[in-house]
């Protein structure tokens, strides 16, 4: 679930749920205390507004007792003379904030008051004022205000008996802790409420945030060797958990590519500090050597010019090398692809290896079985690079017996093959995965006749990739190499 899908019904659920509970809570408290209130003071179906209204329940129990005394004394005339009758009616409606008075010929003969506001005599309501007959009670002004009812009897000898039943408006506890016990539930709902909503929302907000405060740190402190965790979930939170979960694992790997990069850089500058320095040490020796009048001789000077020129020309080759070198870690390889015919190209560069292989007592093969139509998509500069590369390579790793170099062309389907065999000394076999590892020398000694800077072929597998082919090696140590590489055949397509 999205994010905002969830905030949305968060803010949902907290307008709709705390009013169904509170409204719930609100009847279920109301509907206990009426039972309690009807217990209490004998009210029969008490009406919500009852409950809400102070006045409205005084208004109640005012006409409850008064309905019972008037029935009781209806019934009984004669209890108007007893005392002790009084007394027992009074006694009863003293807990309901009532009291009773009774009024003979115009003159009070029992006032049931005992405390609060007394209600003079004078603003009772003369005989057949009939105020309670209408049900509604007379209002009588006071601190505190009183509900007074009145019923008139007149006996057989003429004496007009007046009964009043007077209640005092006043707080009536069970409300006032209603009320309580209403605001209390109230208070709970909205707080268990938000509670729930809270924490809903805070297991798919707070801890994803903490968890990206404490993964945003490590990164400050240049610690990426840790894992984000709990980035399961599919909304906007865990989809930017799980996208700095990515980044971080870019930023460990390019950190990682740094550290070998700064690696094989220190091992670059230090490969080809060591193999400047023996050619630039034979040139200092015979260029000292000329000049101390060493060549006092034609044929030495001659030899020693012919050596300078020699190393000089190794100094040229080791840095070309390492420019081409950083054209390729910069991937900006100067590539000119053109259509190259397959017979002519390869039988060019089998001419000019011939006359160098010869010239160094190597004896050289050639075998091209291609068709003379066939064409490849190819930098010719570049593939041939390739190939002086790996030609170079088989050289310096010659055995000391006559060496031999043959180079095979084949037609492999879609593909031109070249095979590249000598019979050198051969690979290891734990080192000839590692061949094409830029700064890879199974020569760990890197004595001067064998050394080199570890990217001759590195840079050959770049350009073969960059071309769309393979390259591959098989060697049996000991008997030679073969190196093998593909490049795809040029075909047109019909229109």
């Amino acid at each position: 679930m999205k994010f905002s899908t969830k905030l949305f019904i968060t803010f949902i659920i907290a307008l709709i749920l705390p009013t169904v509970l509170s409204v719930a809570v609100i009847f279920g408290i109301a509907n206990y205390q009426s039972k309690i209130l009807e217990k209490t003071y004998g009210i029969e179906n008490m009406s919500f507004k009852s409950l809400m209204s102070s006045e409205q329940l005084i208004r109640e129990i005012n006409a409850k007792n008064f309905s019972d005394l008037r029935k009781k004394i209806t019934e009984n005339p004669e209890s108007l003379e007893d005392e002790r009758f009084m007394e027992e009616q009074n006694e009863k409606l003293l807990p309901q904030f009532s009291y009773l008075m009774v009024r003979k010929n115009g003159v009070v003969i029992f006032d049931g008051w005992k405390s609060g506001s007394r209600i003079s005599s004078h603003l009772l309501p003369a005989f057949g004022s009939s105020t309670s007959i209408d049900g509604s009670g007379l209002i009588i002004e006071g601190d505190p205000m009183s509900i007074l009812r009145q019923f008139d009897m007149k006996m057989a000898d003429n004496d007009k008996y007046s009964v009043f039943v007077i209640t005092q408006s006043t707080d009536i506890p069970q409300l006032t802790d209603m009320i309580k016990s209403m605001v209390c539930a109230i208070m709970l709902v909205l707080f268990v409420t938000m509670l729930l909503a809270f924490s809903w929302v805070y297991q798919d907000l707070i801890h994803p945030l903490n968890r990206l405060t404490k993964a945003t740190q490590n990164i400050m402190e240049g610690n990426l060797d840790f894992t984000m965790q709990g980035i399961d979930s599919k909304d906007e939170i865990g989809i930017l958990c799980s996208n700095f979960e990515k980044m971080r694992k870019q930023l460990a790997d390019q950190a990682e590519e740094k550290l070998v990069y700064d690696k094989e850089s220190k091992e670059l500058i230090s490969n080809i500090s060591h193999d400047l320095k023996t050619p630039i040490t034979a040139v200092k020796g015979y260029v000292e050597g000329i000049m101390d009048g060493v060549a006092d001789t034609p044929e030495k000077m001659d030899r020693y010019i012919k050596t300078i020129y020699n190393k000089a020309n190794e100094m040229d080759a080791l840095i070309n090398e390492l420019t081409f070198y950083s054209k390729i870690d910069t991937n900006r390889i100067p590539y000119t692809f053109d259509r190259i015919n397959t017979v002519g190209f390869f039988g060019d560069c089998a001419e000019e290896l011939e006359l160098d292989l010869t010239a160094k007592g190597i004896a050289f093969d050639y075998a091209n079985t291609v068709d003379d139509q066939v064409r490849i998509i190819a930098d010719a500069e570049q593939l041939r690079r390739v190939i002086n590369n790996i030609v170079g390579n088989s050289i310096k790793y010659m055995r000391e017996e006559p060496g031999h170099i043959s180079i095979r062309v084949r037609d492999v389907g879609d593909y031109v093959q070249v095979e590249i065999e000598d019979n050198g000394r051969g690979i290891a076999a734990k080192d000839l995965p590692l061949i094409f590892d830029r700064f890879y020398r199974s020569d760990s000694s890197r004595n001067s006749s064998k050394g080199g800077s570890g990217i001759g072929l590195s840079i050959v597998k770049k350009i073969i990739d960059d071309h769309g082919g393979k390259i591959w090696a098989s060697s049996v140590e000991g008997k030679g190499t073969t190196m093998t590489f593909v490049i795809r055949k040029y075909q047109e397509v019909p229109v």
